[in-house]
């Protein structure tokens, strides 16, 4: 009997033991089940964004907010901006930048990265347009590759007098998918997203957004598919043309007199 009660005691014991850890391990609900509702205040602390997705946050004249997104080869990532200001303020200019993995600025092909405010304006509008993300690049060349992008959104003039007013920021970035018009020979060994080089059971640690198809190797774009359908065309176009140049054969027997 007294066997029993230990054995018991002890089964209790256990079982309470290993109940936090079971509930440590059961998945909790997702916190950031909706769109992103801030944005950081460097690159390390950069608030990630899935591509079509909008974020807001809320800072002040002055403020720098970042946020990061993913870009994988043959994309032509847009990012565009909403600042929604006071009700009374001077003129402001505000700037949006666009950074890669390495953190290196990238140019915009075209739209308004940096616009100022009227006094008395409700909002002001931004946009970039990048370059095409390429799947491999010279060292030296300032390509965009693919990997982690960084949006930098900030006001460069200000008054003193308005630093440090309440705004209110919007931040969407879509792309267009350029296709084998694209394509470049080679590929990246990983993409340039944050602790790629911290390695665990052969696997990287990498950034928590992915493309929704994953990583692109960088081997196959649809250019496979015109090369391909280019060569069947033109086997058939020279069957064709054998075929109409050969004739009927050897010309038919006429008998003399005939």
């Amino acid at each position: 009997m007294r066997i029993a009660r230990v054995l018991g005691a002890a089964a209790l014991l256990l079982g309470l033991a290993a109940a936090p850890a079971a509930a440590d391990s059961s998945p909790s609900p997702s916190a950031d089940g909706g769109a992103p509702t801030q944005a950081g205040t460097s690159f390390r602390t950069a608030t990630e964004i899935e591509q079509g997705q909008r974020a807001t946050a809320s800072g002040s004249a002055g403020d720098y907010l970042y946020w990061s997104f993913p870009a994988d080869t043959g994309q032509r990532p847009t990012v565009k901006a909403t600042v929604k200001l006071p009700d009374t303020h001077a003129a402001q200019t505000w700037q949006v930048d666009v950074y890669d993995g390495l953190r290196r600025r990238q140019a915009c092909q075209y739209g308004a990265q940096t616009r100022t405010a009227a006094p008395g304006a409700s909002s002001v509008e931004l946009a970039c347009v990048l370059r095409t993300v390429r799947a491999w690049a010279e060292p030296w060349a300032n390509d965009p590759l693919p990997g982690t992008y960084y949006v930098r959104l900030t006001v460069t003039g200000v008054p003193t007098s308005d630093l440090g007013l309440p705004v209110g920021a919007e931040v969407r970035v879509d792309s267009k998918d350029m296709g084998g018009a694209a394509a470049v020979d080679g590929s990246l060994a990983q993409p340039l997203v944050p602790g790629v080089a911290m390695e665990s059971d052969d696997e990287a640690a990498l950034f928590d957004l992915d493309p929704d198809d994953g990583w692109s190797s960088g081997w196959w774009s649809d250019r496979w598919v015109w090369t391909a359908a280019g060569a069947v065309l033109a086997a058939l176009a020279g069957i064709g043309g054998y075929a109409l140049t050969r004739g009927s054969g050897r010309p038919r027997h006429v008998p003399p007199g005939m």
